[in-house]
């Protein structure tokens, strides 16, 4: 009796001789090309480089379900014009006699391989090697290559049959291009067919869809979203085909698409019932109960799944996971996780099959990451757990409160730890809470907080009423930071110094390792007491904490304390009377803080104080409304004292330049409550007072002001004099000058005002030529810096002066306007833009440039070869870094700069 074929779908085909095919049809249908549907896109990128795998003898295409692999060898192999014998596997096919016999019927059906020699196999279960040896000599002396697509490729699994296909596959030789198109790695030796060349591999990479292609596929859904939810798509899908359209399938029923894209439960969607058919319910049992544990887990590595199932097995279960693409990214390292779709849907899965097992999962999650070091996903699995204590003991154990302060993830700390309850009442758990309320500003619930855990620490403390206790110096190390925050907002010097040497005694008790891993602990440490010195006036001491952060090396967790301290130190340039100086440090802050992304506010806050302050003194009043406007934003709620001063004093001496005396007055009090006075912000509040009680005429209460300026703070002592001159009290300036005490060279700032102070008592007192002498030396140490406004508030008496030919000359081109050229109308007295130290990158500059010569935004983007949108961003930037709103001014002042 003859032996039959057996397929997987049940019909059976009678074993014939060789002479020629079965008497019964083969399944036609595993023959044909799959049907595309409407919607399918065709990817060209894809349909070329198949077009270029036809130098190659093989080509694998390697994703997981749904990833579109077989339409995509089905739409590229009906445009090709050589033939196609297409063949979809089945798992009847696992004997070699089986899968020979359609194989070769493939070949006839498209007409690649006539009746003749070959013949069939006359055994289900095995092939002659003589068969195998016609049917590639046949095919080597075709005329043209024949295409073979076997589609399902990975349901074959017997070696013989991999061994049988390399062997014609190589003696085939240009007769024959393969196409495997699988879910798994095939079992032939690809490693050789690589070092040869004789390979192309399109993979799960490769295959996913880029945002662009998804916004097209949608549209073909009848869907027409904008860019950025077609991204957000691809971000959540990973660009995985079969996601992108049963979800574009399921948008199209929801009255809001964007929205339901945004926001589309997976487990309730038809892609799970895809996913759960095609690659869970597959799975062995062992295997279904490590996805499902592992589900509560962003990545995973063998050890750690092994610790959520209490087994020894999950390195191979993973490994033939990812061979195998069921959805499970090797991320390298031997380290894995889970797509996302299909993470959202294990987890939904998890809770149904395993009811209450999840806060046990993360708690051994935690647990185990404690164990090895990853502190930041200890802290999510322990809050996940509800285990606050052990989260917090990490947290301050591993010296990483200064994470709630600094870096771009203390926003997630904080957020993560809102969720704390009452429930937990360790140490640890009150010097978090204390550090979230420190950081939101809440200064009274912050210091009560913290009182309470600092008693806890205490040597005399009774037994704590939890099991979770922290390492004692660390802790006692994390609350001396605090302390320094809270003196630094609460504006108490004598605690923040206090703090910084409790710290430096208990630094020595902490591991090394622990500091060395945490830089910003110090360098924060050092930002709080030199803020604190600055807001006392001790400037000298503040410089030198703040310079010591400055400097620190870099590194994300130190960028915000080196950004806060580079702003303090402008404002303190600029307070000792050296605008530029500070200019440029400011200007390096905002830039360092835009680079990174710093979360506001942030010490580049300060700088944009400075720069407006410095706008103000050069009467570049346009570009100083705009940097108040951005700080009001940043700042706005703020309870550090040395930022509510300097806005105070940055918005109140632009209201006075406006002529708005009351309103200035109002915005110099920076309305925040400390325990010290600061010295330069009462003075330049004195100095604000001063000047609206002479705009209303009223110089008595202007000078009875300004006997709280004194000669420790030059700048303000010299507007203080300048005041006094107005006021008619020329013998008071001049002795308030006297005693002006500077530690080092006095800056522009200080010279300009003292110089003109002088001069204007000179003139008083009849003697013009001392007058004209200290108005040229003004005029000198004004025009590096470009300080206008000493001497638009000196009045009508410096005029006659400025009209005489020496000084002239000096104030000339930036004070008032230079000479007209030959034939040129003289022009209205406007003072030029400053010159300010702006940096243009090279691509801002090539915009620029192109802006200049009157072309538009789309010719500049053609000419650059960049898209329209990347042109208007690099705009963005340029106006900013201009201080502008239009593209004639930008051009206008990057000439005025010298930039073009």
């Amino acid at each position: 009796m003859a032996e039959t074929y057996e397929d997987a779908q049940g019909p059976t085909v009678p074993a014939v001789p060789c002479a020629g095919p079965p008497r019964d049809p083969f399944l036609r249908t595993r023959f044909a090309l799959p049907a595309r549907p409407a919607t399918f896109l065709r990817r060209q990128r894809l349909v070329d480089h198949l077009d270029q795998a036809l130098r190659t003898p093989l080509t694998l295409l390697n994703g997981a379900a749904g990833a579109g692999k077989t339409l995509l060898a089905a739409d590229w192999a009906a445009g090709l014009r050589q033939p196609v014998a297409w063949l979809t596997v089945e798992v009847g096919d696992r004997r070699p006699g089986v899968f020979w016999a359609y194989v070769i019927q493939a070949l006839h059906a498209c007409g690649a391989l006539a009746p003749g020699p070959v013949g069939f196999p006359a055994d289900a279960s095995r092939v002659d090697d003589r068969l195998l040896a016609a049917l590639a000599a046949e095919l080597n002396d075709h005329g043209r290559p024949v295409v073979v697509v076997l589609d399902e490729y990975d349901r074959v699994t017997a070696p013989e049959v991999a061994e049988q296909l390399g062997f014609v596959l190589h003696h085939a030789g240009r007769g024959l291009h393969l196409v495997l198109v699988t879910r798994t790695e095939p079992l032939l030796p690809l490693h050789r067919y690589r070092a040869a060349g004789e390979l192309t591999e399109i993979r799960a990479a490769e295959l996913a869809f880029t945002p662009e292609e998804a916004g097209s596929l949608l549209e073909l859904h009848g869907l027409s979203l904008p860019a950025h939810a077609a991204h957000a798509l691809v971000d959540r899908t990973r660009g995985w085909a079969a996601g992108l359209r049963l979800s574009a399938l399921a948008a199209r029923e929801s009255a809001d698409p964007e929205r339901y894209l945004k926001e589309f439960e997976a487990d309730r969607s038809t892609i799970a019932d895809f996913l759960l058919a095609e690659v869970l319910k597959g799975q062995t049992e062992e295997t279904q109960n490590l996805l499902l544990r592992v589900s509560v887990l962003e990545r995973f590595s063998p050890d750690l799944a092994d610790a959520l199932t209490g087994r020894r097995d999950a390195e191979p279960i993973l490994v033939g996971l990812h061979r195998a693409n069921a959805f499970v990214e090797h991320l390298g390292h031997s380290w894995y996780r889970l797509h996302p779709l299909f993470g959202e849907i294990l987890r939904a899965h998890q809770r149904v099959r395993l009811p209450g097992l999840e806060p046990e999962l993360h708690r051994r999650a935690a647990r185990w990451l404690r164990r090895h070091g990853f502190l930041p996903e200890t802290l999510v699995h322990g809050a996940a757990a509800g285990e606050w204590d052990f989260a917090a003991g990490a947290l301050i154990d591993d010296l990483a409160i200064g994470q709630l302060f600094t870096g771009l993830r203390s926003g997630e700390l904080i957020q993560l730890f809102s969720h704390m309850g009452p429930e937990a009442r360790s140490p640890a758990t009150d010097l978090v809470r204390a550090a979230r309320d420190l950081a939101r500003c809440d200064l009274g619930r912050g210091l009560a907080r913290l009182r309470q855990a600092e008693e806890r620490l205490a040597p005399e403390a009774s037994e704590p009423a939890c099991d979770v206790v922290p390492d004692r110096a660390a802790a006692q190390l994390s609350c001396a930071l605090l302390e320094a925050l809270a003196a630094r907002l609460t504006g108490c010097p004598p605690q923040a110094e206090k703090a910084a040497r409790t710290a430096d005694e208990l630094r020595w008790e902490v591991p090394a390792h622990l500091l060395e891993e945490h830089p910003e602990i110090p360098a924060l440490l050092l930002t709080h007491l030199g803020s604190a010195r600055l807001w006392a006036g001790r400037f000298e001491e503040a410089r030198a904490a703040l310079t010591a952060v400055a400097g620190t090396p870099g590194g994300v967790s130190t960028v915000l304390p080196r950004e806060e301290s580079m702003g303090h130190l402008a404002l303190l340039d600029y307070l000792n009377g050296w605008p530029g100086r500070a200019e440029r440090r400011a200007l390096a802050t905002v830039a360092e803080a835009e680079r990174v992304g710093l979360p506001q506010p942030s010490g580049s806050g300060i700088g944009k104080l400075v720069l407006a302050a410095v706008a103000v003194d050069r009467h570049e009043l346009s570009r100083a409304q705009a940097l108040l406007d951005e700080t009001n934003r940043l700042l706005s709620g703020t309870r550090d004292p040395v930022m509510a001063a300097g806005r105070a004093f940055a918005t109140a001496r632009f209201l006075l330049v406006r002529g708005h005396a009351r309103a200035a007055v109002e915005a110099a009090d920076p309305a925040v409550a400390t325990a010290v006075a600061s010295p330069w912000a009462a003075g330049h509040e004195a100095l604000v007072a001063s000047a609206a009680y002479l705009a209303e005429g009223r110089p008595d209460e202007a000078t009875e002001v300004l006997q709280r300026v004194s000669g420790d703070q030059p700048t303000c002592a010299v507007e203080a004099a300048a005041l006094q001159v107005a006021a008619g009290r020329t013998g008071a300036a001049i002795d308030l000058l006297d005693s002006i005490r500077t530690e080092g060279r006095a800056g522009p700032g200080v010279t300009v005002r003292a110089a003109l102070v002088r001069a204007q008592a000179a003139q008083r007192a009849g003697d013009t030529a001392t007058a004209r002498r200290l108005v040229a030396h003004a005029l000198l140490d004004a025009r590096r810096e470009r300080l206008r406004r000493p001497f638009l508030d000196t009045g009508a008496w410096i005029r006659p002066l400025l009209a005489m030919a020496p000084l002239h000359e000096l104030a000339a081109g930036w004070l008032r306007p230079g000479p007209p050229r030959h034939g040129e109308q003289p022009r209205a007295e406007s003072p030029p833009p400053p010159l300010v130290a702006v940096e243009l990158s090279g691509r801002e500059r090539d915009v620029l440039e192109r802006v200049a010569r009157m072309m538009s935004t789309e010719e500049v983007a053609a000419d650059l070869c960049l898209s329209v949108n990347t042109v208007k961003t690099h705009l963005k930037s340029v106006y900013r870094k201009l201080a502008v709103n239009r593209r004639g001014d930008a051009v206008r002042r990057a000439r005025d700069l010298r930039l073009l």
